[in-house]
């Protein structure tokens, strides 16, 4: 997905396609002043970012939806999906009209140059202007390119919906949706892949293959800041909350370990051995951490258990994804261990510790995978450890640092901007949550007037 691979042509200015992280793999062609070349049209590379975008799709519309759904009690497993459905209809609206354009825009930008525009895209590119059949983003049609971007920018905000699962509005979890695309999302993708001039990938150069900050970190503490603002579950955490179809979940989960490959191989935006590669780390890390899993449980609790497996796996998939573009397999081993360890940690011991209720673990998850996994890409990419390789003169310190760097600016700006946007919905809504009597009730049958099942479960 990372546009420093491969980033769309901006109206009039001239393109650098680069199909490896900034210093880890040389740049194919680069066009100097009064030099133009255009773009090829690769039927191989179209073809396969056609699938990774139809696979990402589908994490979201069924794989998310079904995870989630299966987590929580049966009164409420429709909203779940009402949920994560709406954000494919909204997001994808939302992309076209604007979103494409605050994130890619690459107006104003130029290579060490920070400003303004390093933080967040133009409107050049609203409405989708100047984009045509014709149009090329490096050697796939940049249509293709921004429906893969689209469905990124589809399941992120769908992510944080687990945070306050079985208790927020719909109203408020729509605008507080569209708000935190538009303020926070568009702007942290800008940051990480619109290319030169923008702050992580060019300024800081940190490497974010397929999302460590703009999704996983990004969501996480969004989801961790939505927990605490909403408050706790009725009854939690004395009453306990299992869920209420594991099948479910375990099929979402499965979904999603498939469809992960379009997330993590699709953003080499080519068929090519950085694909290939990115395949291979991410079926690794993703079997690694479940199994650690596994084992931390049957160690801690004397069995192992279905959720935790699939727990696992989400994790192994959350952690390898900023890495997936810059590491061998033994490092995808490391990454997944290491973020099974730290997520169960945070999950088994730190929730309960400080007593929020982040309803389906998604900081848990996904916060603390995708800084586990964005900082040890910083390590891992040392062609001595396996990885692809460090840029030139750039040490294993410094590039550890730059990966610090753009995770603490990615939990300050997205904890700080998701507070201030919750308590502008919370205002413009009259409270971010539903009634005790609706939530008693459920949401399923007090916000949208059906029922998952004929009979209770």
């Amino acid at each position: 997905m990372n546009p420093s691979h491969q980033k769309p042509l901006a109206t009039g200015t001239p393109c650098l396609l680069d199909y490896g992280r900034r210093g880890v793999l040389p740049s194919l062609l680069v066009l100097w002043p009064g030099m133009a070349f255009a773009d090829e049209l690769s039927s191989g590379d179209t073809a396969w970012m056609l699938t990774s975008t139809a696979l990402v799709l589908f994490m979201t519309i069924p794989g998310l939806s079904l995870f989630y759904g299966g987590l929580v009690r049966a009164k409420n497993v429709l909203s779940v999906l009402m949920q994560c459905f709406t954000m494919a209809g909204i997001m994808s609206l939302l992309w076209v009209i604007y979103g494409y354009s605050l994130a890619f825009d690459t107006g104003g930008m130029a290579a060490g140059e920070l400003n303004f525009n390093s933080f967040v895209g133009g409107l050049g590119k609203s409405f989708l202007s100047g984009v045509t059949a014709s149009s090329l983003s490096g050697s796939i049609p940049e249509t293709v390119f921004i429906t893969f971007q689209m469905t990124f920018a589809i399941i992120t905000p769908a992510l944080i919906v687990g945070a306050f699962a079985e208790r927020m509005k719909f109203s408020a979890m729509l605008l507080f949706s569209v708000l935190w695309f538009t303020f926070v999302y568009a702007p942290v993708t800008h940051m990480a892949w619109s290319g030169d001039g923008s702050f992580f990938g060019d300024h800081l150069q940190a490497l974010d293959f397929a999302g460590g900050t703009v999704v996983h970190i990004n969501s996480g503490v969004a989801a961790l800041v939505a927990a605490i603002l909403i408050g706790k579950r009725k009854g939690y955490p004395a009453t306990s909350f299992p869920p209420h179809n594991l099948p479910l979940t375990v099929i979402g989960a499965a979904m999603l370990w498939v469809g992960w490959f379009g997330f993590n191989a699709g953003s080499a935006l080519a068929a090519d051995g950085t694909a290939g590669m990115a395949m291979l780390v991410t079926q690794v890390a993703t079997a690694t951490a479940a199994v650690v899993w596994m084992v931390i449980e049957w160690i801690k609790h004397g069995k192992p258990s279905v959720l935790g497996m699939a727990t696992g796996a989400i994790t192994g998939l959350v952690a390898i994804t900023p890495a997936s573009g810059s590491v061998g397999p033994m490092g995808a081993i490391v990454i997944g261990a290491v973020a099974s360890f730290f997520c169960f940690l945070a999950i088994a011991s730190i929730k309960p510790m400080f007593g929020y209720d982040d309803s389906l673990d998604v900081f848990g998850v996904h916060g603390i995978g995708g800084i586990v996994g964005a900082l040890l890409t910083g390590i891992f990419v040392s062609e001595d450890l396996g990885g692809m390789g460090l840029a030139e003169g750039v040490t294993i310190s410094a590039q550890f640092w730059a990966q610090l760097l753009s995770v603490l600016f990615t939990v300050a700006y997205s904890g700080v901007l998701s507070f201030v946007i919750l308590k502008l919905v919370g205002v413009l809504t009259g409270g971010l949550r539903v009634d005790e009597e609706q939530e008693h009730e459920g949401l399923d049958l007090t916000l949208h007037n059906e029922k998952g099942y004929l009979l209770d479960v």
